[in-house]
């Protein structure tokens, strides 16, 4: 399987640049998965345009339930008021799939934007899927930007997380803010939300690993990798009590198999990464992780490659006799832990 492709991010980049310069284009596409990002350069285009006293007049908004070629002209054609240009903001209307006259109507609009209008298409709940084989498309890449806002790599995270630390008075070190990242995910809006809660409960300056211990939410697929690990360590005792405490945070057996099969065909392809010469960096790529692999790499060096492929199999008959034989699905993923304990 080849390493997947990295997202688009020259979009963001001239984003960037247009904000810095003071000068935003007249059309933006906003889309992708990072929220946090997204809506705080959404916020500094909104105060770049809507300037002077009079800047809530020179906003438009527009949903998908008024969203039409004569809504958004009529928006588009209101002049600013005491100021040099509009805002006009339409969410999750997705334009590629409106009717073919509608279509039309939008090509001819999105060509002959007003100078003194800055329109911005939000794709938040809907996904942005444009047809490049279409006009409209063409119209697009040719008189707008559309901008990705996709996870951040670690390097720009750590940094992200020691400056939301420092604001709050603390400091941390770039070793803990990964081993956050690890814990409890890499899109930034979580990120915030617990970096405030260990600001807040640290007692000292410097914010140690039992302070991140302590109050941090764990996500489901960094506690399934210490489930894995202590397998591959053939310590079936630390995994069953990491289990205990996933079925504590109300996990089901069916989210829990599907985060551990999907660990343990990590552990697989790292291993025969390992055995073809390739490293850390192979593998983050193939898998698209923001952090970095090592830990993964690490962890399947214990691991035999005959135990890895039959664990991959044996996750795989599990998942299917839960969701097809009416046995407890606890038994069922007690059973596998202890078989692939034994196994290594």
């Amino acid at each position: 399987m080849p390493p997947k492709n990295k997202p688009d991010t020259a979009g963001y980049e001239k984003l960037k640049r247009d904000l810095a310069a003071g000068e935003p284009d007249r059309l933006y596409i906003f889309h992708g998965e990072e929220t946090y990002l997204r809506d705080s350069c959404l916020r500094r285009l909104q105060e770049a345009i809507l300037t002077g006293g009079l800047g809530e007049f020179n906003r438009h908004n527009l949903s998908a339930r008024d969203m039409s070629p004569r809504a958004l002209e009529e928006a588009l054609d209101c002049l600013p008021m005491m100021a040099d240009r509009t805002f006009v903001l339409v969410t999750d209307y997705d334009i590629f799939k409106a009717g073919e006259k509608d279509r039309e109507e939008y090509l001819r609009i999105l060509s002959n934007l007003p100078d003194y209008c800055c329109l911005v298409l939000l794709y938040d709940l809907i996904e942005y899927k444009p047809d490049a084989r279409t006009k409209l498309a063409g119209a697009v890449k040719k008189h707008g930007t559309a901008v990705n806002f996709v996870r951040q790599d670690q390097r720009q995270l750590v940094k992200w997380v020691q400056a939301h630390f420092q604001a709050a008075g603390k400091s941390i070190e770039p070793r803990l803010c990964e081993e956050l990242i690890f814990l409890c995910g890499d899109l930034m809006q979580n990120l915030g939300q617990e970096v405030e809660k260990i600001a807040a409960y640290a007692r000292g300056p410097q914010v140690a690993w039992a302070d991140i211990e302590a109050v941090a939410a764990p996500q489901l697929s960094a506690v399934v990798f210490r489930i894995a690990d202590a397998i591959g360590e053939k310590n079936y005792d630390r995994a069953a009590a990491v289990l205990g405490e996933l079925y504590q945070m109300q996990k089901t057996p069916y989210e829990i198999m599907g985060a551990f099969g999907k660990q343990i065909r990590q552990f697989y392809s790292a291993r025969l990464a390992l055995s073809e010469g390739k490293g850390a960096s192979y593998v983050a790529q193939l898998w698209g992780m923001r952090y970095p692999a090592d830990r993964l790499v690490n962890a399947a060096r214990r691991l035999p490659l005959p135990w890895c492929r039959q664990a991959v199999i044996r996750c795989a008959q599990t998942d299917l006799a839960m969701k097809s034989t009416g046995q407890d699905p606890k038994e069922l993923m007690t059973t596998l832990l202890l078989e692939l304990a034994n196994m290594a």
